[in-house]
């Protein structure tokens, strides 16, 4: 059995650099929350997509439609770099119209289409619903990996297809859930294929509950192993680019959702047997992290350290699959918010002897912002892997509220760039249309972009971080409380608030955050200047 395993982490791995040679890095933290665990009664979960500069940052607002009898969803192979999608096959989405540059995709395969689909904010993978439904993703290393259609494979399922038919034709996290491990098992399920894994990690969130969702291929690379675990209303969780979920309760469907592929192939394979008692989904499962050592763990560590002080967690293991460093859920110490999640999406480990910010490579001014490193010399190795990243494309929080109208109950707090230097935008669920302020990429310098202003700023800021930092983050709180505040509002309105009034107060908010932080990117350079 080991002899099998260590084979079959050997071709995941060989796939893994071959995909490299065409495909990019994606490695994600992401974080959740039960309605208990929120200051609001919220349920929330995060996403951060830690590109490597080539990804496609723009948040699209993907229309509701309607399907004749018979009609067909043509699935698409996803890049996630720019563009991530050309076409009108997915609805009038001007933000994906073919360009001379930019031809339309071509389907990989078709599965059949339902009479309606929701209308749904996408990034890289769909991000919120009409419906309150929202999901986070994180990349994860597997066992097993395979390629898609049209690329020497079987599979017709990526986790962003997933998460589109999700957005499209789901209203719970449960349903949602089931869906996406029903739709890969049986169309076939490929991950990245990057050097961080071929498998992936969901949370998956409504206004009542939520789930953390792993899945990757199966061996035959034609359909899927996938389990699920409910997060307890009073606890948060985290997974940055690993599996977590442990033994799985087969007599509880009321938290743990599973294919039977779980536990036939770990049967199959010599893996696990029933006299083991419940299988480890993750031990069985996962490669363990990728990269380095401590590149999953020390985050996951990091967050429960500003979530849950008071377990007293090690930064330190010996092996992340087998040592089980860290609990899959926990209470924290005290109920969290938006800005709580926001803070934690932005820690450098400040602080501690980890903190990013201290030290020689720091620099001068305390900048954690670092190029990823060589190996020159023979000499190999990594910076600390922090939660907080400059590479980041875009990240969010996604807020559910189970006592409030969908359309403002569900809000996608949206940041643009690099989580510690860009600001969480509120978009409400019932909103018919974006700003145009969403739509920018690393493609173009665009002024127009929210990500332009952000990534402007953050550039600026390199000049003199340890200074510049400061005006940051009290910019970062005037805007997030006058976002609050705006929230109230339309909060109040409840099913009152018309969906164009409230698609032009929070347009206009976006387009005020974006020009406030032109201006302090100007002030700052002028500030500081030689």
């Amino acid at each position: 059995p080991i002899r099998t395993m260590a084979f079959a982490r050997g071709l995941v791995q060989m796939l893994g650099v071959l995909a490299l040679l065409n495909g990019q890095t994606q490695a994600c933290t992401t974080l959740i929350a039960g309605r208990l665990a929120t200051t609001d009664g919220s349920v929330m979960c995060t996403h951060s997509n830690d590109g490597e500069g080539a990804t496609d940052p723009r948040l699209v607002s993907i229309p509701a439609r309607t399907h004749n009898p018979g009609a067909k969803r043509a699935i698409f192979f996803t890049p996630e770099s720019i563009p991530r999608y050309v076409g009108t096959a997915r609805g009038d989405i001007p933000a994906y119209s073919p360009t001379p540059l930019h031809k339309p995709f071509e389907p990989i395969g078709y599965i059949p289409e339902v009479p309606k689909t929701y209308r749904y904010f996408e990034e890289t993978y769909g991000a919120m619903n009409e419906h309150q439904l929202a999901i986070g993703e994180s990349t994860c290393s597997g066992v097993f990996g395979t390629l898609p259609k049209g690329q020497g494979g079987k599979a017709l399922m990526s986790v962003d297809t997933l998460t589109q038919l999700a957005m499209e034709r789901t209203t719970t996290s449960r349903d949602a859930v089931k869906l996406m491990g029903a739709m890969a098992e049986r169309y076939g399920f490929y991950g990245p294929g990057s050097f961080e894994g071929s498998a992936e990690s969901l949370m998956v969130t409504d206004p009542h509950e939520g789930f953390i969702f792993h899945i990757l291929p199966d061996e035959s690379g034609s359909s899927a192993i996938w389990a699920a675990q409910r997060v307890p209303d009073d606890h948060v969780a985290v997974v940055a680019n690993a599996f977590v979920i442990r033994q799985i309760n087969v007599s509880d469907p009321t938290n743990f959702l599973f294919s039977r592929s779980v536990h036939e192939t770990a049967t199959a394979k010599g893996w696990w047997s029933p006299k083991d008692g419940p299988l480890d989904f993750t031990a069985i499962y996962s490669d363990g992290e990728y990269k380095q050592k401590y590149y999953s763990g020390r985050r996951v560590w990091g967050a429960y350290r500003l979530l849950s002080p008071s377990l007293n967690l090690s930064p330190t293991y010996d092996e992340y699959r087998k040592s089980k460093p860290y609990p899959v859920t926990a209470k924290p110490d005290e109920k969290v918010s938006v800005a709580t999640f926001a803070r934690v999406m932005r820690s450098y480990y400040e602080r501690t002897e980890f903190d990013a910010t201290v030290g020689l490579a720091a620099g001068p001014w305390g900048t954690p912002d670092h190029v990823a490193g060589g190996s020159a010399g023979g000499l190999v190795g990594g910076w600390e892997r922090t939660i907080g990243l400059f590479r980041t494309s875009d990240s969010h929080i996604a807020q559910s509220r189970s006592w409030l109208p969908d359309a403002v109950g569900g809000v996608l707090w949206w940041g643009p760039h690099a989580a510690p230097y860009t600001v969480y935008v509120p978009f409400a669920a019932g909103m018919v249309s974006l700003p145009s302020c969403t739509l920018g990429t690393p493609a173009v310098m665009d002024r127009s972009s929210l990500f332009w202003a952000v990534r402007l700023l953050f550039n600026y800021a390199q000049l003199r971080r340890s200074a510049m930092i400061v005006h940051i983050n009290e910019y970062q709180e005037i805007a997030h409380n006058r976002s609050l505040k705006l929230q109230a509002q339309l909060d109040a309105l409840g099913s009152k608030a018309p969906f164009d009034v409230l698609t032009s107060l929070m347009a206009s908010n976006a387009e005020s955050i974006r020009n406030e932080l032109y201006a302090l990117a100007d002030t700052l350079l002028f500030r500081y200047a030689d």
